[in-house]
């Protein structure tokens, strides 16, 4: 790819910089408390073990931006949202989820293909209060399939693949 190429296509395939796993998450089954974990193992068609989700094609691993978690506190007036609380998988920092729309991006060892957007709830505003519904609007994440199954561990990259 030439560097001088300004394309919308070019551009959408410039990164920065990799981002980084904060916090890791499973949810073993419906409205059960969430099981924080330094490493979880990503299977092919299967999704995280231990986690309810395990086995939805399309929402196998869900993601969500350190920062849109501050943002999300900040609408609320509050110091700050516990990831549990937003049922997420995995807490990214320093890399921007949205952009990894129809691509596929490393985890750890995992590799993943983003599937969609993750949206709120109704469920957000008990867990987060009056306004948690809106609060999340549009910071709620991206949810992903495993394509290569590996390890995501608290500290990994998560970096982009350059196509």
């Amino acid at each position: 790819m030439d560097s001088d190429d300004g394309s919308l296509r070019a551009l959408s395939a410039r990164f920065p910089l990799s981002g980084a796993v904060r916090w890791i998450g499973l949810r073993p089954a419906r409205r059960a408390m969430i099981s924080v974990v330094d490493t979880a193992e990503a299977v092919v068609g299967y999704g995280l073990v231990g986690d309810r989700y395990s086995h939805d094609g399309n929402r196998q691993v869900t993601l969500i931006q350190a920062e849109h978690l501050a943002a999300v506190a900040s609408l609320l007036g509050i110091a700050e949202v516990d990831p549990a609380l937003v049922r997420r998988n995995v807490v990214v920092a320093g890399l921007n989820l949205l952009a990894l729309k129809n691509r596929r991006f490393r985890a750890g060892t995992a590799l993943l293909d983003t599937t969609g957007t993750c949206e709120p709830c109704s469920r957000m505003e008990e867990a987060l209060g009056f306004g948690g519904y809106n609060a999340l609007r549009g910071h709620g994440g991206i949810s992903a399939r495993v394509v290569q199954s590996g390890y995501v561990r608290v500290g990994d990259a998560v970096a982009v693949l350059v196509e």
